[in-house]
């Protein structure tokens, strides 16, 4: 006579607070119970955290790019900006935001920041855009907004400063030599 015995085991109820360790967990056990509330108090918080982040990433890349680094190095050599800033031209806070659209790929610049010297602060703004795709930046705006309200005009009738370097034209032995290795490797003499 063969008996099958089955084995019956209870569900073991989930460990509750102050229990202690727990040190044996058994495969049929009963899941804590899950508190449904818990997900809408920290959902917010994550969302918000996620946009400070991209936001601070977003203006990051901006405040790395050679477009600010030259219009703030070229603020600080323009005399009519040490005129009214005076010397150690600098962004205004630590940690600056630099507010606009900053898109070369489409030839698009339209950027402003908060500046300060030692003797005043503004906001500088720099705009510019480039005509076709394989064309150069051509300046817009470059202006400098003082604490009263008052906008100058930092180009006022100078040559653009950030214009690119055209280069100088070949003469015709260089032009001879261009020609002679166009599309091959230069043999070095």
């Amino acid at each position: 006579m063969t008996r099958n015995i089955v084995q019956r085991r209870t569900l073991v109820s989930a460990p509750k607070p102050g229990d202690g360790p727990l040190m044996e967990r058994r495969p049929d056990r009963e899941l804590p119970n899950v508190n449904e509330f818990r997900w809408l108090r920290t959902f917010p918080i994550f969302v918000v955290l996620i946009v400070i982040s991209s936001l601070a990433i977003f203006n990051y890349q901006k405040l790395s790019s050679p477009v600010v680094a030259s219009t703030l190095y070229s603020l600080r050599t323009n005399k009519r900006a040490r005129e009214l800033l005076g010397d150690e031209i600098y962004f205004k806070h630590q940690i600056p935001y630099i507010s606009g659209e900053m898109n070369q790929i489409r030839g698009r610049i339209d950027i402003q920041f908060s500046v300060k010297g030692t003797r005043s602060t503004g906001v500088m703004r720099f705009a510019s855009n480039r005509p076709s795709p394989k064309g150069m930046f051509e300046t817009v705006e470059w202006t400098l907004e003082m604490p009263d309200g008052t906008r100058v005009d930092l180009m006022d009738g100078q040559e653009d400063p950030f214009m690119g370097i055209t280069g100088s034209p070949m003469d015709e032995e260089e032009r001879a030599e261009a020609l002679a290795t166009k599309g091959f490797r230069q043999q070095i003499k």
